[in-house]
């Protein structure tokens, strides 16, 4: 009963909209954040985070049901964000091959500049909970499944459209081609620990769109490509 009190109250704090209820949700987050990336997230604690805002484990209830939900709440902004700027990548006037050199180094970069957080998204497989999850996790579960179709649907179009002009090769239907793409950058969280890369993430990115590119733009060596996204 008094878990359910709390989650009403909660609840009613977040659609109020009361501006210190969000400010304090966004406190506890850039905390946790910042124990995620120095301890790890499974390292981490609820009491952890409660100690480092100055406050009792039993207090975070008020705003947050579960450390997933924290985690949920932090890379939220991070994958909506990453899918607008595809988006206006895609409806922009440069060419195809520039727009997917763009495209590859960008996500390289922010999963550098978001780590741990976009390692967790793909490790976990977080926008996939099971369907025995809590009724708050399966709700965000939907929604960044929404925003991964989304982001499948721009690369996918951006590759169509260079079918279309000629820019790349037919080689398969673009999905196919998309979802190779995609493979291949989406592994990187397998071996890639910014923290401890002599390599940097846009290094990386520009040897995965030299390789990637390389065999995909029609008519052209990786090095035009190259000089297509200068």
């Amino acid at each position: 009963m008094a878990g359910s009190n709390i989650g009403r109250r909660r609840a009613a704090a977040a659609e109020g909209g009361r501006e210190n209820y969000h400010d304090r949700r966004s406190e506890i987050v850039e905390a946790a954040v910042t124990l995620f990336r120095e301890r790890g997230y499974h390292r981490t604690s609820l009491a952890d985070i409660a100690e480092a805002i100055g406050t009792e484990r039993a207090s975070l209830y008020y705003y947050f049901s579960s450390k997933e939900e924290i985690l949920n709440e932090a890379v939220t902004p991070v994958v909506l964000r990453n899918t607008a700027i595809v988006e206006e990548l895609r409806d922009s006037a440069e060419p195809v091959p520039a727009k997917l050199r763009r495209l590859i180094v960008g996500l390289l970069t922010s999963y550098a500049e978001h780590y741990p957080l976009l390692f967790l998204y793909l490790e976990e497989n977080l926008s996939h909970v099971a369907e025995s999850a809590a009724e708050s996790q399966e709700a965000w579960a939907a929604q960044m499944r929404a925003v991964n179709q989304r982001f499948e649907a721009v690369l996918e179009g951006i590759i169509a459209q260079g079918v279309a002009d000629g820019s790349l090769r037919a080689l398969a239907d673009p999905r196919i081609l998309a979802n190779g793409l995609m493979g291949t950058v989406s592994w990187t969280h397998r071996w890639f620990n910014p923290r401890h890369s002599s390599t940097g993430a846009a290094a990386i990115g520009e040897a995965y769109a030299d390789l990637l590119l390389g065999g995909l733009v029609a008519g052209s060596s990786a090095s035009s490509a190259a000089g297509a996204a200068g």
